[in-house]
């Protein structure tokens, strides 16, 4: 971590302690998402950190974003995740986007005066996203979108929102990108999900009943939305890894914490060397997983993202974030399961980390195909 890198985290530190920390346990339980909280993180800067500076982006690397996220994921893996897919809308409108979109549509998100929120998803096509059912129908200026998405994260309180449809035939050739808005005609939201964590972050399902798109919020041309898709999951793996190393570190600071006071048999847990040792595997997994996203994230800095590693990161960062924060709760024992404190929180919000850009099981696949298209280049 450089200089401004470590001055960057600290006084966000600070904002997160004095704007989120006090709220999360009353906001958790009632399942209140504060949008003063995300506009404040706007005006501290940080809700279009890489985005170029002409659209009202900080202009940062995406090292420094991962610091950002992780930074915000120790106090609030929702908030993190919020400024996460809204980042990504950012990119694939900076990346896809023609002049025009890019005018209109960036400067709200990026000052986190606006949300984007993304929709690939349905309810049969999760990790099959090419076998989605939503249509698009061309007609007179523009098209006409039926059908619906489902788990999409800041579903009702995001404005502009990503939405893929089919425009032809079967498979991922058959598929497009759209910009649509709230408020647009035809187009709704479904009952809110009720989840086992990041409760403070709403997932609705989005409902386009003869919803109306102008031929102008058409991404790139007809056929290439899931171009348009895959094109922000590398950045959208790295940023997911990011907070579940956020996720991961707070959980083993509240373990260290609370076993250099907890006394048991006389003196404090922590010079009991079984939890001595459960502590510095959680420190190693945790220092581990941060290696592993910033190499990755340094990777989309150089212009030549390595997708292979993008998968490797989320996959790591996620999966020691859910044993991290398990074992936190281990550590503090009866009060760690209780919300008293905040360990049993993270649990909860780390397990959809290992679901969300992809499961870790899909992240395997992705992993093991570069795996076998290097070594067959080299047989």
């Amino acid at each position: 971590m450089n200089e401004f890198q470590r001055e960057l985290t600290s006084s966000l530190e600070k904002f997160c302690q004095d704007n989120i920390e006090p709220h999360m346990e009353h906001d958790d339980h009632e399942g209140k998402f504060r949008m003063e909280i995300f506009r404040g993180l706007g005006e501290y800067g940080v809700t279009g950190v890489t985005l170029p500076e002409e659209f009202g982006g900080a202009g940062l690397s995406y090292q420094d974003y991962a610091y950002v996220l992780e930074t915000i994921a120790k106090y609030s893996v929702p908030y993190a995740v919020t400024v996460s897919v809204s980042s990504m809308v950012q990119s694939i409108l900076l990346n896809f986007g023609n002049a025009e979109q890019k005018k209109k549509y960036l400067p709200a998100l990026t000052s986190g005066e606006e949300i984007g929120a993304f929709a690939l998803s349905e309810s049969h096509s999760g990790s099959d996203a090419a076998n989605m059912k939503t249509t698009a129908k061309k007609v007179d200026g523009g098209y006409m979108l039926n059908g619906t998405k489902m788990w999409i994260t800041s579903g009702g309180i995001a404005k502009t929102y990503i939405v893929m449809a089919r425009t032809g035939g079967e498979g991922a050739k058959g598929v497009s990108a759209f910009i649509v808005r709230d408020g647009d005609k035809g187009f709704s939201f479904g009952k809110a999900e009720k989840k086992m964590g990041w409760k403070t972050s709403p997932t609705r399902e989005l409902v386009f009943e003869n919803c109306f798109v102008p031929q102008e919020n058409l991404l790139l041309e007809e056929g290439k939305g899931f171009n348009v898709a895959m094109g922000g999951l590398d950045r959208g793996r790295v940023a997911i890894g990011a907070i579940g190393v956020g996720c991961a570190q707070r959980a083993l600071d509240e373990s260290i914490k609370y076993s250099l006071t907890r006394q048991q048999f006389k003196q404090a847990i922590f010079d009991f060397q079984g939890l001595q040792f459960m502590l510095s595997d959680m420190a190693t997994e945790t220092e581990a997983s941060r290696l592993m996203v910033h190499s990755a994230a340094l990777s989309l800095d150089s212009g030549t993202p390595n997708s292979k590693l993008c998968s490797m990161a989320k996959l790591k960062a996620t999966d020691t974030a859910m044993k991290v924060t398990t074992d936190a709760v281990q550590v503090l024992g009866g009060v760690g399961y209780t919300s008293e404190y905040p360990v049993e929180r993270f649990m909860r919000d780390a397990k959809v980390l290992q679901i969300v850009e992809g499961t870790n099981q899909i992240q395997r696949v992705v992993i093991a195909r570069h795996l076998k298209k290097e070594y067959e280049q080299h047989a």
